[in-house]
């Protein structure tokens, strides 16, 4: 390779690496994206460091099977409060210590994720793009919020029944909430099921953070 080309190529090298590196460094102090990254990507003290909302999806998932179970064995009072307690670990395992769940639970994953939306939102430079999702994205991991509020009401109520009966009515109720939790639920009944209140479950929420995430060009 002629000099002047070998020149030439780490000239252009030596002028770039500055802005690279300038970009980089925005990008990891932008307090927008730290706070989208944290929904999405990666949080302190959850399993594997996986993002909130996640972190949610799997812990409802889990809830969901157990709820199934549940609701599947509404001639044995025994097994429908076992599996109830291994929903209730699942949604807050501060209700229940020990079960079938990530230890996480889906209700201090979704309040944390639509806590770090809404900083998201909040924080200075945030774009209309963010503004916009956030509100989609925030309020359906509240629903879900909400819905897990409804399942440990549920769960107890059952693990509390004394008679196959008591147990069983709540069972199928539980089931359905559970799966709720994460494809939401169309409360209007206009066939759809989108991120507005009552509506959206955990699967909106991931939508939207995902639409949030491609809108600020974000990996």
């Amino acid at each position: 390779m002629p000099a002047i080309t070998k020149r030439l190529i780490v000239i252009t090298f030596v002028a770039m690496a500055p802005l690279t590196l300038g970009a980089l460094v925005a990008h990891q102090t932008n307090p927008v994206h730290a706070h989208i990254g944290h929904v999405m990507d990666g949080f302190r003290n959850t399993p594997n460091g996986q993002g909130l909302l996640p972190t949610a999806i799997a812990e409802a998932q889990i809830a969901a099977q157990h709820a199934t179970l549940v609701a599947g064995n509404t001639d044995n009072l025994e097994a429908m409060q076992r599996h109830a307690g291994h929903v209730l670990h699942a949604v807050d395992p501060t209700e229940m210590p020990s079960g079938p769940g990530l230890g996480y639970g889906v209700k201090p994953a979704a309040v944390g994720a639509a806590r770090h939306i809404r900083l998201a939102a909040n924080s200075e430079g945030a774009s209309s793009n963010v503004a916009t999702h956030a509100q989609h994205a925030e309020t359906s991991a509240n629903n879900s919020v909400e819905r897990a509020d409804a399942l440990i009401a549920l769960a107890k109520e059952i693990q509390e029944a004394t008679t196959v009966a008591t147990a069983a009515d709540a069972a199928e109720r539980l089931s359905t909430l559970a799966a709720q939790l994460i494809a939401g639920h169309d409360a209007n009944t206009d066939g759809r099921i989108g991120w507005q209140e009552h509506e959206g479950g955990l699967q909106q929420a991931e939508q939207h953070a995902n639409l949030m995430k491609k809108g600020e060009g974000l990996p």
